[in-house]
């Protein structure tokens, strides 16, 4: 469930606050990466979802991983920050380990997958692939904006 928050910076004006997402760009040894294919959309992305308020970024991709796929993370670094224009999300991905657990599906997707770099670009939206491949470069954090279809040029 998306929440979103306004505070008031005069009487009768409100801005729109953010929603905060988290998603784990989790890598193998051989290189290949974990994606589900989401269950309300049919689309390949990384496994992620909406930040709790209690909960600490790190302890959210834990979290949302697992619920996701089975698989037990550990966190290694934030990789890149992803803004979302049209619905005022704002994406933290991190890059983690596998750390145990077996694939399997759940009720927010209906595939799980070790990917290759090349099978990322050709089954992703190059708004979500981005994410992954900024990961694997080493050069980031990456912060990034996208309208939900492309991205946007600074």
């Amino acid at each position: 469930m998306l929440l979103y928050m306004s505070n008031s910076a005069q009487e009768g004006q409100s801005t729109p606050m953010h929603s905060v997402s988290v998603a784990g760009v989790v890598v193998r040894d051989d290189g290949r990466l974990l994606a589900i294919r989401r269950a309300d959309n049919g689309h390949w992305e990384l496994p992620g979802g909406v930040l709790e308020l209690q909960e600490t970024p790190e302890a959210g991709v834990r979290r949302e991983v697992w619920e996701e796929t089975g698989i037990h993370v550990e966190v290694d670094q934030l990789t890149g920050v992803y803004k979302n224009t049209t619905r005022g999300v704002v994406a933290l991905v991190f890059r983690c380990k596998p750390a145990g657990g077996n694939e399997r599906t759940s009720s927010e997707s209906t595939a799980v997958d070790w990917l290759t770099p090349d099978e990322v670009s050709e089954r992703m939206a190059e708004v979500y692939s981005i994410r992954l491949l900024d990961a694997l470069d080493g050069a980031g954090p990456h912060v990034r904006s996208h309208d939900g279809r492309q991205l946007l040029t600074q």
